[in-house]
């Protein structure tokens, strides 16, 4: 039994310097033109999922009852904070959202409105480890990061008029 767990800590031995020396030596890609390595997308999909999970405020939302006001606050925010990355209602995605590994989503076609508003707050506040999504607790107030949470929970296919006269007009990149 003795010879088992030495073979088996040998081997872990063995995996934790192979995975050291691939790091060290740069065999892992970093390259933001590369595809990814095997088993990457799922080891970052589900990290982020368990953390979403665990981390993200639960209803009830703070800044309610959500009103057109509200979505139309967002809805100017995003298009200051967000639609360089990901979009707005007219347009192609950027250069800079183009060239962003992993692809920033595009709202316009991808929306977020199925997920939890507590989800998206998430996301906009602590921002995603490496990818092209900041943080921006410090930068935007509780309340700002909520109002564009629940811009994007309310879908941009069913807008307030003047929500959707936001996400709809063309602005400079």
């Amino acid at each position: 039994m003795g010879r088992f767990f030495a073979g088996v800590l040998a081997t872990i031995v063995v995996a934790a310097a192979a995975a050291f020396v691939a790091v060290w030596f740069g065999f892992v890609p970093a390259r933001a033109d590369s595809p990814p390595f095997p088993g990457e997308k799922w080891a970052a999909r589900r990290s982020l999922d368990a953390t979403i999970e665990r981390e993200q405020p639960q209803p009830p939302y703070p800044y309610g009852p959500v009103t057109d006001a509200t979505i139309v606050a967002g809805a100017k925010l995003y298009i200051a904070e967000c639609s360089d990355c990901h979009g707005s209602g007219v347009g192609e995605a950027s250069k800079m959202a183009r060239g962003m590994y992993i692809p920033a989503p595009q709202f316009q076609k991808h929306g977020v409105d199925d997920d939890p508003a507590g989800e998206t707050y998430w996301k906009i506040e602590h921002g995603i480890r490496f990818t092209g999504m900041p943080a921006f607790v410090g930068l935007l107030t509780e309340e700002q990061i909520w109002q564009i949470a629940y811009f994007l929970k309310h879908g941009t296919d069913r807008l307030p008029a003047a929500a959707a006269k936001v996400w709809n007009t063309p602005h400079d990149d």
